[in-house]
């Protein structure tokens, strides 16, 4: 699925997801050229998005990251995050070569405890001034 120039470049994540909002810091963090938007699953634009993917809307199976207009999902997501980074980052992309049998089973095992392992923000995450900048129209 190919996007509007607006999302050439974002990362969907579940805001009230501790690992999801985890990734969405670090993101933020190592992405110093600020090549990602973003935005919040449970936002209208998220909500979008995992509806014209066929998606959930509800229970959030995936971050999306689009990069360069190309969506990716599940582990691919996050190879295609990392390969965007600077520097060492990029060798966390290795991931992307895992054959799908073992990739696929690993990312879901993972998606379906992630509440129960890492935590479940009550409230999905509203950026302060400095951080909504970097968030699309309607993407939280």
């Amino acid at each position: 699925m190919n996007q509007p120039e607006a999302m050439q470049n974002l990362i969907v994540f579940d805001g009230e997801c501790v690992l999801c909002s985890g990734f969405f810091h670090f993101m933020l963090r190592h992405d110093r050229a600020q090549r990602f938007d973003f935005a919040t699953a449970q936002s209208p634009l998220g909500q979008r998005l995992y509806t014209q993917l066929g998606l959930p809307t509800r229970d959030f199976e995936t971050n999306l990251v689009i990069v360069d207009g190309i969506v990716h999902q599940r582990l691919d997501a996050f190879a295609a995050a990392m390969r965007a980074l600077p520097g060492a980052w990029k060798a966390l992309s290795w991931c992307r070569f895992l054959p799908g049998m073992v990739k696929d089973p690993l990312y879901h095992l993972i998606a379906r405890n992630r509440y129960r392992l890492f935590g479940r923000s009550d409230t999905c995450l509203i950026p302060d001034q400095a951080l909504r900048s970097r968030f699309l129209p309607d993407g939280f």
